[in-house]
């Protein structure tokens, strides 16, 4: 499919060419229009997964008393059909953030389903549903209230890998997460579809109307279920008057009554790549050339930090649009198949060095 791995060399890229090379899913079948990829987006945007998922929603508390919700995915079959085993990988599955969960995210769920995975959806506060208790929401680049959730996930699934995946805009907050983490990130490997890396000149460029309306709408509508408590710390007028992405970020978190500041410093905090140097996990980005979602690729692509970095792999296609990926037959999205493969390349590699260097598996 034309697609090129732009990494640092090392065995772990070598064991990852091989091992995409051999997938199946970089040589399956391509959408019958592959150059529209507005298309492609609205395809993936709006196409309800098959089979209709089951999801056991769990909430839990943060020290603030504030909650996220998390949506265990136990398959069409109802709870005694999904589940997998206690040492079953867990997969942290991450939305935009706006927090629509997409057709496209949930049947990577249900895939990772098939393959004895156990796929758990992290919905940030007010998002999807989750109560709003606190007047406060998660800014674009905040890890904290995710690095509680990765916690639990970790006491309740001691022995299990736990993997992550994010979807567009969502990214930002799973690249935040891994630089500031570090090595404790508890995560064994993570993976971006279609990321956006650079998040201030993600909202100052704008998207098309195609994306950013109904994103603008569908966050409107959740806030505004929260307007009375929201009206203590941010102008409701102006939040719900907003005409675009930017104007509603920086009247959400930076012209608060309580504590105001400038735009300038909101990013200063929350850029997605802002200690990327520090991010000590695998972590595989599968970029489109054509995405018109993140930009052109010259502005919007880190390069650099994929050829400097041991850590960070793109994979980076000609044509798929943004999360589209598209393709005839099962599944639909190549781009899963894709990032199942990389994981299961990772944990082979892994046991592969444990038994080369004589390591015990961690507890």
């Amino acid at each position: 499919g034309h697609c090129r791995l732009l990494c640092k060399p090392s065995a772990l890229a070598q064991h990852l060419v091989r091992s995409l090379g051999r997938s199946a899913a970089l040589r399956g079948g391509r959408w019958p229009w592959p150059r529209w990829p507005q298309l492609q987006m609205l395809w993936q945007l709006l196409q309800p997964p098959e089979p209709e998922p089951v999801v056991a929603r769990e909430l839990l508390q943060l020290p603030d008393a504030g909650l996220v919700a998390l949506d265990w995915l136990v398959g069409p079959w109802g709870a005694a059909g999904g589940g997998g085993g206690l040492c079953s990988p867990v997969l942290l599955l991450i939305p935009n953030a706006a927090g629509k969960v997409t057709g496209g995210l949930l049947q990577l769920g249900l895939r990772a389903l098939e393959r004895g995975f156990v796929p758990v959806i992290f919905n940030r506060r007010g998002h999807n549903g989750c109560p709003l208790t606190t007047p406060r929401l998660q800014p674009f680049g905040d890890p904290g209230d995710l690095r509680e959730a990765v916690t639990y996930l970790r006491c309740r699934h001691p022995s299990a890998s736990l993997l992550a995946v994010s979807e567009g805009s969502g990214s930002g907050l799973l690249l935040a997460y891994l630089g500031e983490s570090g090595s404790s990130s508890r995560l064994a490997a993570a993976a971006c579809l279609s990321p956006v890396f650079r998040g201030r000149d993600w909202f100052e460029a704008g998207m098309p109307w195609l994306y950013e309306w109904p994103l603008l709408l569908h966050l409107k509508q959740g806030l505004s279920r929260y307007a009375g408590a929201l009206a203590e710390v941010v102008d409701m007028d102006r939040l719900l008057g907003s005409r675009s992405l930017r104007e509603l970020e920086e009247t959400l978190f930076c012209r608060t009554r309580s504590r105001p500041t400038s735009w300038e410093s909101y990013w200063e905090r929350n850029e997605p790549l802002r200690d990327a140097d520090e991010a000590a996990v695998p972590v595989l980005c599968l970029c489109s050339a054509d995405d018109p979602v993140r930009g052109p690729p010259g502005q919007s692509l880190p390069r650099e930090l994929f050829r400097s970095s041991p850590y960070f792999f793109l994979l980076l296609t000609p044509l798929g649009g943004h999360c589209g990926f598209p393709r005839r037959g099962p599944g639909r999205c190549w781009a899963h198949e894709a990032v199942l493969e990389y994981f299961r390349a990772m944990a082979e590699f892994l046991r592969t060095e444990e038994r080369r260097k004589g390591l015990p598996r961690p507890r």
